[in-house]
């Protein structure tokens, strides 16, 4: 699980500098150049360091160098606030793959009830496109305040709470099934 959150926030990196440094300079320029150099200074790091780099690595820093020349082009720190709602839709299509979640839980739950953690998959997939609608349609405003809000209050806690239910309802469909075929 550390893993997990190690690496969204190494993805969201660049939208969290950029969005510090404009809150505090109020320079869309400045907050942007920094955003686009951190980006390629994470992947340079990483590199250097021996990690291998996968696709989405490399498509999330297109994504910054893109919407951050945009951005720079335009002086308008809307197109960088896009970037984590592509993002967002990216994983969303992914996750529309049959089964894909069936490595992320424990093989009790996978063996017992696959068809319900494929629903679950597909409920994920739903809600990482509502999020990246919602962090457009925030965006869009302008309003960076309300979009720091969204991103890390409304999208990050519905995360944890789609988690926490997933969970609690995997944990109770299993026990049930379980119980019943005891019981047979």
């Amino acid at each position: 699980m550390k893993d997990v959150f190690a690496r969204l926030a190494s993805d969201f990196l660049s939208a969290i500098v950029f969005l510090f440094i404009y809150l505090v300079t109020d320079n869309v320029i400045l907050a942007t150049s920094v955003a686009i150099a951190g980006a390629i200074a994470q992947v340079i790091y990483a590199r250097i360091r021996g990690r291998q780099l996968n696709f989405m690595t490399y498509a999330s820093l297109a994504l910054v160098v893109v919407l951050g020349a945009v951005t720079l082009f335009t002086n308008d720190p809307r197109f960088m606030l896009a970037k984590p709602s592509i993002a967002h839709f990216a994983i969303g299509i992914i996750m529309l793959k049959q089964g894909w979640m069936l490595r992320y839980v424990a093989p009790i739950v996978a063996e017992t009830v696959p068809e319900y953690v494929t629903a679950a998959g597909y409920l994920w997939a739903a809600l990482m496109f509502v999020i990246g609608v919602g962090m457009i349609a925030v965006a869009s405003t302008g309003d960076l305040k309300l979009w720091a809000f969204y991103i890390f209050v409304v999208a990050g806690g519905a995360k944890i709470l789609a988690f926490a239910v997933q969970h609690v309802a995997l944990r109770l469909i299993v026990t049930s099934r379980l119980r019943a075929v005891a019981r047979a």
